[in-house]
C-alpha cells in the first residue's frame, strides 16, 4: 500500500514539474528596429505582475519596471530616451518564466 502511495505521489510530482504551463508567451517588439519608441507586446494567461527589463549587450540593466499584466494581450510602450543606437536585450519575467529577445535602436 505504501509503495502505491509513493508511486502515485511521484507520478503527480513529475507531472507538476514537467507541465509546461506558459503563463507569459508571444513576446515581440514593433517596430523593430526603431528610432524613438517601440511597443513591447506579450500574452499572459492570468493577471500577474511582470518585470520588464532592458539590458545593453554587456548585460548592464538600463531600464527596469514592474508592469501589471492582465489576461490576454498586453503592451508596454518603450521610449529610447537618451540611449544610443545599438542592440539591446529586453525581457519579461514573472514568477514562472523569463522570455528575452532583442531590439535595435537606429
Amino acid at each position: 500500500m505504501i509503495k502505491k502511495i509513493l508511486v502515485f505521489l511521484f507520478f503527480v510530482f513529475t507531472i507538476n514539474v514537467f507541465s509546461q504551463e506558459k503563463s507569459i508567451d508571444n513576446l515581440s517588439a514593433a517596430p523593430n528596429p526603431f528610432t524613438s519608441t517601440t511597443k513591447i507586446t506579450f500574452k499572459a494567461s492570468k493577471n500577474t505582475n511582470v518585470f520588464f527589463v532592458v539590458k545593453n549587450v554587456l548585460g548592464k540593466t538600463i531600464h527596469k519596471e514592474v508592469f501589471k499584466a492582465k489576461t490576454g494581450t498586453n503592451s508596454i510602450p518603450f521610449s529610447k530616451g537618451d540611449l544610443s543606437t545599438g542592440i539591446y536585450i529586453y525581457s519579461i519575467q514573472n514568477e514562472k518564466r523569463i522570455i528575452s529577445k532583442r531590439f535595435v535602436i537606429k
